[in-house]
C-alpha cells in the first residue's frame, strides 16, 4: 500500500464549491491500495495503519488528479497543414469548409484509412498525452460519416480501451457534417444516422454519448433534435459543438435536451449563459481551437459568474486544434479567457470528468475513487500554469500503475 509524501501541495479539485475550490492540501501525502485511492491528508496526520507502508516521495513538488481531455477527436487520416497557412493568409474557416477542406478533407483520409492504421496512430497520440499527465481521455468518431467508417472508429477506441492504460471515453459525432454524396438530401444523411448508424452503435455498445455539430455549415438546432431524439432513445446522452462560429442558439438546446456538455462557446448569449446555468450544462472550453482560428475566447468569467461550471480541453483535431497540450490549452485559459490557475485546474479535472459522465470515479483525489494522479514539477498551481514550460509534469500515475515517469 503506497504512501506519497513530501508533497509541496497536493489539490484535491473535489467537486464541492465554486470554480476556484481546488482544496488544497499542504505537506500532503497520499495512500493507495492497487487502483483505489485510501488516505488523502496533512501527512502529519497520516493514519498509524499507514505508517509503515512503502514510501514514495514527490519531493517537494505540486500533486494534482490526473487530467481529464474532455473533448478530443483522437482518431482520423492525415494532417491539414496547409489550411493552416491558408487560414494565416486570411481565409475564413467557413469558406475553406464549402471548398471542400475541413472536416470533409479529414474525412477521405479518415475513410481511406485501415482500422489499424488509425489504432496505432491513435495509440501513439495516448502516449504524448500521458507524458502531459492526462489520464482520461473523450475520443470522438465523425470522420467517417458512413455507417462501416463511424464503426470503424469507434472500435479503433474499444480497442485502445483494452489495450492502453488511459481510460477512453467513446463518443459517436455522426452529426459532424453533412458527407458530400448527401448534400443533395440532407434528410437522407439524418434518417441514416437515426435508423442505422445510432442504433448499430448502441447495440454494440461502442459510444456513451451522441454529439451534434450546431453551426451554418454543419447541422440546425431543429435537425440536432431529431438525432438527439434517437440517440436518447438508444441510451445516448446528448453533447453538442455549439455556437463556435456564430450565435446558433446552441447553448439553449444544449440546456433543452439535457446535454452533458455544451462545447466551443465563443459566440454564447447571454440567454444561452442563463439557460445553461439554470439547466447544469457543463461548458467546455477549447482555446486551443480559439487561439489557432483566430476568433474571439469563450466568455470564461460571464459563465461562471453565471454559476455555469466550465471545463476546458484540447479539441485535438487535425484542421482547427491541431495539438494534444492539454497544459497549454490551460494556460492559454488563464491568458486568454481570464480564468485563474484554480478555475483551470477545476476545469481540466473534476469538472471535465463531470462533462464525460466520470465524475463518480475520476476527476479528484478522494478516498475511494481511482488512484489516477499526476507529479508536477512546480510548487504550486500557480507557479505551474504560470511558468510554462514543454512538460512540467515528471510523473503520472493511472489506477495505481506509473505509466510515465521523467
Amino acid at each position: 500500500m503506497p504512501v506519497l509524501a513530501d508533497i509541496s501541495v497536493l489539490a484535491t479539485c473535489r467537486s464541492s464549491g465554486g470554480q476556484a475550490d481546488i482544496h488544497p492540501i499542504p505537506d500532503a501525502a497520499l495512500v493507495w491500495q492497487d487502483d483505489t485511492i485510501q488516505w488523502v491528508g496533512p501527512e502529519t496526520e497520516l493514519p498509524s495503519e499507514y505508517v509503515g507502508e512503502e514510501r514514495q516521495s514527490a519531493v517537494g513538488r505540486l500533486v494534482i488528479p490526473g487530467l481529464v481531455d474532455c473533448h478530443t477527436h483522437l482518431a482520423f487520416g492525415g494532417w491539414r497543414a496547409d489550411e493552416f497557412a491558408l487560414r494565416i493568409e486570411g481565409a475564413d474557416y467557413l469558406d475553406i469548409a464549402r471548398a471542400g477542406g475541413g472536416i470533409a478533407s479529414t474525412m477521405r483520409h479518415t475513410r481511406a484509412a485501415s482500422e489499424d492504421d488509425l489504432a496505432e496512430r491513435a495509440a501513439g497520440h495516448l502516449v504524448e498525452m500521458r507524458k502531459l499527465g492526462v489520464t482520461t481521455v473523450e475520443a470522438k468518431s465523425g470522420y467517417g460519416l458512413t455507417v462501416e467508417d463511424e464503426l470503424k472508429t469507434l472500435r479503433v477506441y474499444r480497442r485502445l480501451a483494452e489495450t492502453q492504460p488511459t481510460r477512453i471515453v467513446p463518443t459517436l459525432l455522426g452529426a459532424h457534417i453533412v458527407p458530400p454524396e448527401f448534400k443533395a438530401d440532407r434528410a437522407a444523411y439524418i434518417r441514416l444516422l437515426a435508423d442505422e448508424i445510432i442504433p448499430q452503435v448502441a447495440e454494440k455498445g461502442l459510444a456513451r454519448f451522441c454529439d451534434v455539430f450546431v453551426e451554418d455549415t454543419a447541422f440546425s438546432p431543429d435537425e440536432a433534435r431529431t438525432i438527439f431524439a434517437a440517440g436518447t432513445e438508444h441510451g445516448l446522452r446528448p453533447k453538442l459543438h455549439a455556437d463556435q462560429l456564430s450565435d446558433t442558439d446552441g447553448a439553449a438546446l444544449a440546456a433543452e435536451v439535457g446535454a452533458a456538455s455544451a462545447d466551443h462557446l465563443e459566440y454564447i448569449s447571454d440567454e444561452g449563459i442563463a439557460a445553461m446555468a439554470e439547466a447544469g450544462v457543463v461548458a467546455v472550453s477549447l482555446p486551443l481551437a480559439t487561439l489557432y482560428l483566430n476568433v474571439r475566447p469563450l466568455p470564461a468569467r460571464a459563465l461562471i459568474e453565471a454559476g455555469v461550471a466550465v471545463a476546458v480541453a484540447t479539441d485535438f483535431n487535425p484542421g482547427s486544434a491541431p495539438s494534444y497540450h492539454l497544459p497549454l490549452a490551460m494556460m492559454l485559459a488563464c491568458t486568454m479567457q481570464r480564468m485563474t490557475p484554480a478555475e483551470v485546474l477545476k476545469g481540466a479535472t473534476v469538472i471535465a470528468s463531470q462533462a464525460v459522465g466520470m465524475n463518480d470515479t475520476v476527476g479528484s483525489l478522494e478516498a475511494g475513487k481511482r488512484a489516477d494522479f499526476v507529479v508536477i514539477d512546480a510548487p504550486d498551481v500557480n507557479h505551474w500554469l504560470y511558468h510554462f514550460r514543454p512538460n512540467a509534469c515528471v510523473r503520472t500515475v493511472i489506477g495505481g500503475e506509473t505509466v510515465w515517469s521523467a
